[in-house]
């Protein structure tokens, strides 16, 4: 009996030895990039999930660049993945989209987003007849700020972000309807970067519930919608009823949801997040301040009209603007990384990537932070950007992505971002009076908000 119950026990030993043995040592047809993978299933998640203060590299990053460079492999959420923070590596990444690698979002992410590539559909036209739009609404916002003690800037930019997209994609009223939309997302964005870990009383658990209640609202809306075709609102709603009324339509129900649900998920979070720090920025380096504040005086003196808004023609002249949104999106790094996969096994400096195995491209945090790339990386300095092309998609700025899978929300980000920046600086003056601390886990947080007092010029 004892003999039989020590065999079982050393054949169990045996079988685990091996199973961690070759977890660690992964099969390849070639040299795989130096690494570890952490332990079985968990890999090295929780490193990579884990806080941190710096507005430098993370720890998790730095470790691995310092003991491996700028290629190495890892284990997150029980996958395989090679990191790259080399940012020849990733150009050469991006332009193979579609050959040797393919966008790739974990198990957990697809779960989130929904299953539709919403990615790859192209969004309406937002540029001269949105311009004034923006800028009322920015006016709105600042001056209702401006009555008030004091404003937490990331809320009230996520709220004045979120409710100008949704107007405009779906009519939404939050003052006439019952449901809190924004506040799903609230709760999705909360729990978006975390351990995949689906039970009650989890973040994950709640972001995903987050996601549930607004698929259903938008679900809802859309099916009031479908019920009265000869209500027309003229907006992104009323594009998504036309195409799927068509009879050869490759648009479906579920992937108009997940569209909907990602471009509200955009504008929410990334430029809210990016806006705050860059008023936090500005504040902390007043000549920057002071040379943005003189390019928008200007364009408002040249007006022949004084009472007329941001023309298309002014917005394309911000020259200055543009420098200090591509320097505040680099320092930023909203995102920790962007995921491919690889179709094909795939040569690399001597190294080896098997097929089916996910590649994270981490510019963001690595890239934008080389002092190779970048002189004094940390320095908030616009002026870097000067005689270089103001673009979110070079080899060493990917804010938004690269190659064929460029955001297609860039333009509308970036011009959401000027026009606040233009309504704010020719007009107010604000500080700083509670918190403003910046933490990543990984993602960009502000754990104590960013609280600030609008005063008019």
């Amino acid at each position: 009996m004892w003999s039989v119950i020590l065999f079982i026990a050393a054949l169990i030993v045996i079988c685990i030895t091996h199973w961690v043995h070759r977890w660690r040592n992964p099969r390849c047809n070639g040299i795989l990039p130096p690494g570890s993978m952490g332990l079985p299933i968990i890999g090295e998640t929780l490193k990579f999930f884990a806080p941190y203060s710096s507005s430098g590299v993370s720890p998790f990053l730095a470790e691995k660049m310092n003991r491996y460079g700028s290629l190495f492999r890892t284990s997150l959420v029980g996958y395989p993945v090679i990191v790259s923070t080399d940012a020849e590596i990733n150009h050469f990444i991006f332009q193979q989209e579609g050959r040797l690698f393919k966008s790739w979002y974990m198990d957990s992410f697809t779960e989130i987003f929904g299953g539709s590539n919403v990615q790859d559909v192209d969004t309406f036209n937002l540029k001269q007849k949105l311009l004034p739009e923006l800028e009322q609404t920015a006016r709105n916002y600042l001056q209702l700020w401006s009555n008030q003690q004091s404003v937490e800037l990331k809320d009230g930019i996520s709220a004045m972000i979120f409710y100008l997209t949704a107007k405009k994609m779906i009519s939404y009223d939050e003052a006439k309807s019952c449901a809190k939309l924004r506040e799903n997302f609230v709760d999705f964005i909360k729990g978006l970067i975390s351990f995949p870990v689906n039970i009650p009383g989890t973040i994950y658990y709640k972001c995903l519930q987050g996601r549930k209640k607004a698929i259903k609202f938008l679900k809802h809306t859309l099916d009031e919608r479908r019920a009265s075709p000869e209500m027309h609102h003229g907006d992104f709603l009323d594009l998504i009823i036309e195409e799927l009324k068509k009879e050869n339509s490759i648009l479906t129900e579920r992937f108009a949801l997940d569209l909907m649900f990602v471009l509200l998920f955009a504008s929410f979070e990334t430029t809210s997040s990016a806006l705050t720090l860059g008023m936090k920025l500005l504040i902390e380096h007043p000549s920057v301040l002071e040379e943005l504040t003189k390019e928008h005086e200007t364009i408002i003196r040249n007006r022949e009209n004084l009472s007329t808004g941001i023309t298309w023609m002014e917005y394309k002249s911000m020259t200055f603007t543009f420098m200090v949104i591509n320097e505040i999106l680099r320092l930023a790094n909203a995102a920790p990384g962007l995921f491919r996969k690889t179709m094909k096994e795939v040569k690399l400096k001597g190294y080896t990537i098997p097929q089916g195995w996910a590649v994270m491209i981490s510019s963001p945090p690595a890239v934008h932070l080389d002092p190779l790339n970048y002189e004094d990386p940390l320095m908030f300095n616009p002026w870097r950007w000067e005689n270089v092309e103001s673009t979110g998609g070079s080899k060493n700025l990917i804010a938004f992505g690269g190659g064929s899978r460029f955001c297609v929300g860039a333009d509308m980000a970036k011009m959401q971002m000027t026009v606040f920046l233009h309504c704010l600086v020719t007009k107010y003056s604000w500080t700083i009076i509670k918190g403003g601390e910046i933490s990543r886990a990984p993602g960009l947080m502000f754990p104590n908000g960013v609280h600030v007092q609008l005063k008019n010029k």
